[in-house]
């Protein structure tokens, strides 16, 4: 197992996520730990889209840099970080989910994967 895996691992431990996906900016999968029946290059397709998009609506309105972005449906959260400038980590939390320590646990996730990508 390598070390983003173990990251990841260890988030959905502390958190109870559902899932998490480590994604290179071009759409690529570079590690993830999901449940059974996700899929790993779609996840990580719409991720790269997204992420290029929320980018853009951050820069052209004045935001500056993106630091993520949280999409809530009725049955949970799908949370995107950025990692350094070249991946993002996706989460998939459900409506339990306590967004505070969630955001905090991310937060760490995020200082680790950046010194190892």
């Amino acid at each position: 197992m390598d070390r983003y895996t173990q990251v990841l691992q260890e988030l959905i431990k502390n958190t109870g996520l559902e899932g998490a996906s480590l994604v290179s900016a071009d759409g690529l999968p570079i590690a993830s730990v999901l449940k059974p029946g996700m899929e790993e290059d779609r996840i990580a397709a719409m991720s790269a889209a997204i992420l290029s998009l929320g980018e853009r609506v951050s820069e052209e309105l004045a935001k500056g840099v993106l630091e993520q972005i949280t999409i809530k449906g009725a049955d949970g959260y799908v949370i995107l970080t950025g990692v350094g400038k070249d991946a993002v980590m996706v989460v998939l939390a459900d409506n339990n989910a306590k967004l505070g320590l969630l955001l905090m646990e991310i937060k760490k996730a995020q200082d680790k994967l950046k010194s190892l990508v």
